[in-house]
């Protein structure tokens, strides 16, 4: 997730961030990181433990997902 996309979820929330600049959008960007990375880490738990449809290994491939 990019800058330009940060900005624009911002926007469809109902703020202004062409107002922000400098730490202001670092902040947009930060707490954007902090909700993927919240629902990277819930949608993994739903794999995790599952011995059908490599349940394991689709858990490890949504969390990887995060270091990219």
């Amino acid at each position: 997730m990019g800058k330009d996309d940060i900005i624009k979820m911002a926007r469809e929330a109902g703020f202004n961030p062409v107002s922000y600049t400098g730490a202001n959008l670092e902040l947009f960007e930060r707490f954007a990181a902090l909700v993927a990375a919240n629902e990277r880490e819930a949608c993994a738990k739903l794999c995790d433990g599952w011995t059908h449809a490599d349940g394991d290994r689709c858990a490890a491939a949504i969390r990887a997902r995060g270091e990219q």
